[in-house]
């Protein structure tokens, strides 16, 4: 059998050390990492499993990290990717499985982190013992970002970047906008990446409608005169690139979509000369004013945290604050996107642009290649 991407021993210690310091804040002698539907980050970032139907990992008492996995045929491909990890079948429940194990292992205090049901946190506080949530603390686990967790950042960043060339260079007027999910896709599945998000919007220019990539593509015909922009992600082993460009269709873009652009370039510059170690994030806030100045507003997040989840800091613009502004500063080692999405008050138009960086010692580095602009395609 052919090698999977991992990390190294070093790194897999380093980040049990890290779990470890936050049992003992915690006082709690076991951890339950559970996800399910391919949701739940902390199962990956422990044992190396990338969730498929449900998966539980159990740490602590001493002993080694029991994995369970549903369904049995996963069992054989999850024995090798999680080597050091004792990887069981979930059996006909696996929560009765995980009960099981933390009453052979004599728990009374279970740190949980991942998307557990109420019911299932109800039954361990009754058979088991405390329950504390642990998500937050994993959270800020995952805020700095090792060495090798940059280079798979970098790795993912020129997959999506490949995926955004493929959809510039494949689109022509008439294509089936759902044809846009191919193009991307199909730039990055042979290098054993899957697909984060392909977000898209497309509208026309003359008469939009549209002013904020839509999480599913519909039927439409592509025309000539229309606007597409796009938010893309490939996902390689846990760790995703993103990328945001706008694009205009088989004509040259049209003088709102110029002014939109203009705007939103200048807010991420702005935005991304902020950035540096100790700085309030608030400041990245104040720096995107160019939008609201210019007559504008966003819809989407200005900035948000990334690499193993979406991450703190999440910020809105001075015109759409939709949760307030945490009291956080940057430290080197956090992986940020930021993504100016500016639209008209009205709703119906809107660009997009943007992508992930990293904040250093020497202020904002992006991972991305693919050029800023508003260009032609098609």
């Amino acid at each position: 059998m052919g090698e999977y991407p991992h990390f190294s021993p070093a790194e897999m210690i380093q980040r049990r050390n890290k779990l470890e310091e936050v049992m003992d804040d915690a006082g709690v002698d076991s951890v339950l990492a559970y996800g399910a539907g391919k949701v739940g980050t902390a199962v990956q970032w422990i044992s190396g499993w990338p969730v498929t139907h449900e998966a539980a990992l159990i740490v602590g008492g001493g002993e080694q990290d029991i994995l369970l996995v549903q369904h049995y045929n996963h069992l054989p491909n999850a024995r090798f990717i999680a080597r050091s990890a004792d990887v069981r079948w979930g059996g006909p429940s696996t929560f009765d499985s995980i009960v099981e194990i933390l009453r052979q292992r004599r728990a009374r205090r279970i740190g949980v982190v991942g998307p557990l049901r109420f019911d299932a946190h109800q039954r361990l506080a009754t058979e088991i013992g405390d329950v504390v949530a642990l998500d937050r603390q994993y959270t800020q686990l995952r805020l700095v970002k090792s060495d090798e967790e940059i280079d798979r950042l970098r790795h993912a960043a020129l997959l999506s970047d490949a995926a955004v060339g493929a959809v510039a260079e494949g689109v022509e007027p008439g294509m089936d906008e759902r044809a846009l999910a191919a193009l991307a896709e199909g730039a990055y599945l042979s290098e054993g990446a899957t697909n984060h998000i392909h977000y898209f919007a497309v509208t026309s220019m003359g008469d939009p409608d549209m002013c904020v990539p839509a999480q599913f593509q519909s039927d439409r015909r592509i025309q000539r005169g229309d606007v597409l922009f796009c938010e893309i992600s490939a996902n390689y082993w846990g760790y995703a690139g993103q990328v945001l460009r706008t694009f205009a269709v088989a004509s040259d873009p049209e003088e709102l979509y110029i002014h939109l652009h203009e705007t939103a370039e200048h807010a991420f510059f702005a935005i991304t000369a902020a950035i540096h170690p100790g700085a309030h994030v608030r400041e990245l806030v104040e720096a995107s004013s160019v939008i609201e100045e210019n007559g504008f507003t966003i819809y989407d997040d200005l900035v948000h945290g990334y690499g193993g989840g979406y991450l703190p800091p999440v910020l809105g613009s001075a015109s759409r604050d939709h949760r307030p502004t945490p009291d956080m500063r940057l430290e080197t080692g956090m992986a940020l996107v930021v993504q100016p999405n500016v639209i008209t008050p009205d709703e119906r138009a809107g660009v997009q642009t943007g992508e992930l960086g990293l904040v250093t010692d020497d202020g904002w580095v992006s991972l991305h290649e693919t050029p800023h602009g508003m260009r032609r395609i098609g």
